[in-house]
């Protein structure tokens, strides 16, 4: 009985040796092969990070190159998120998708709310109107982008001074009305193309 246990202590003993050789060199193996196939791995997720990044730069380079396009062309609109009286008013969201600024060759749409008022309270009012022309109409290119800027009357005895800069890189843009009667009204949008 002794001899017994004694044989399958011993046979146990040499089968967990054997198991851990086999163990042991199935690992340097699977350690080796697990090497040379990171190392491809690696090198492949390397280009197809360096392709990634090389189209984003491309399309936003394409992308700058569509914003200088429109505004070279006066094929764009101003789409205003929010409006603020200068210099500390408070900033007012808009969401209605009828408020813009259209520029498309020598005629400017503008249907925007205003702020007029010299002093307190002040009062909004809607410009709506078709300018069949506009005077002093400037684009100039900045660092980073354009500031286009004109003048019109909106058929009034006021002069009222538009500014917009616009960001290509961003497509974004910031709106100044500026009039010699009333604080500037500024807003913060973006440009599309006028389809």
């Amino acid at each position: 009985m002794k001899r017994k246990i004694f044989t399958i202590l011993l046979l146990l003993v040499a089968a967990v040796a054997v198991v851990t050789v086999v163990h042991s060199q199935s690992s340097k193996t699977m350690h080796k092969t697990a090497t040379t196939v990171q190392k491809p791995i690696n090198d492949t997720r390397e280009q197809r990070h360096k392709e990634r990044e090389q189209r984003r730069a491309e399309r936003l380079a394409a992308y700058e190159r569509f914003m200088d396009s429109i505004v070279l062309a006066r094929n764009f609109k101003f789409v205003p998120t929010s409006v603020q009286q200068e210099p500390a008013g408070s900033t007012r969201l808009l969401s209605n998708p009828n408020y813009e600024l259209s520029v498309w060759g020598s005629e400017v749409d503008v249907c925007l709310p205003y702020i007029k008022g010299v002093t307190p309270p002040y009062y909004y009012v809607l410009l709506n109107y078709t300018l069949p022309s506009v005077s002093r109409y400037l684009t100039e290119q900045t660092h980073d982008g354009w500031n286009v800027s004109f003048s019109t009357s909106l058929f009034s005895a006021t002069e009222y001074n538009f500014t917009l800069d616009i960001y290509s890189s961003s497509g974004t843009a910031t709106l100044t009305i500026a009039s010699t009667w009333y604080p500037d009204v500024q807003y913060n949008g973006s440009i599309i193309s006028i389809n």
